[in-house]
């Protein structure tokens, strides 16, 4: 499954030199694969109705080029398998309409139930979407 979320930076996003602070890349994503998941159907909130959470468990980024105040970029988030008690998803930042890679990253999520803080395979809403998407 993948999706295309569109953003344009910022100027809070920037450094004095005009550059995306590298932080603010863990909200794109953030803001790609919810996106992706609610063209998909499924909103966080409703996930976390059925007393589950997807914390982040790991983050990778390579900043590759750098990104500045008022591009247009594409962050394009794909999950290349169906959930289980992990979700992996991958990412690509391009500027829109450009297919040079400006950053890469993968995040892996966990799905927990909240009440026991344990993970747990994926609710059934969640592995629906994905079934679907194939």
């Amino acid at each position: 499954m993948t999706h295309h979320y569109r953003h344009r930076v910022r100027y809070r996003e920037c450094d004095p030199m005009g550059v995306a602070y590298h932080t603010h890349v863990l909200d794109w994503f953030e803001a790609a694969r919810t996106e992706a998941l609610r063209e998909r159907g499924v909103a966080y909130k409703e996930i976390e109705e059925t007393g589950i959470i997807m914390p982040v468990v790991t983050v990778e980024v390579r900043y590759r080029r750098p990104v500045h105040y008022d591009d247009l970029i594409v962050v394009e988030s794909t999950f290349p398998s169906e959930p289980g008690a992990r979700i992996p998803i991958t990412y690509a930042v391009r500027r829109e309409g450009d297919d040079q890679v400006l950053i890469t990253g993968t995040v892996t999520l966990a799905i927990v139930d909240r009440e026991r803080g344990r993970p747990v395979p994926a609710p059934a809403l969640l592995a629906e979407a994905f079934a679907e998407a194939e």
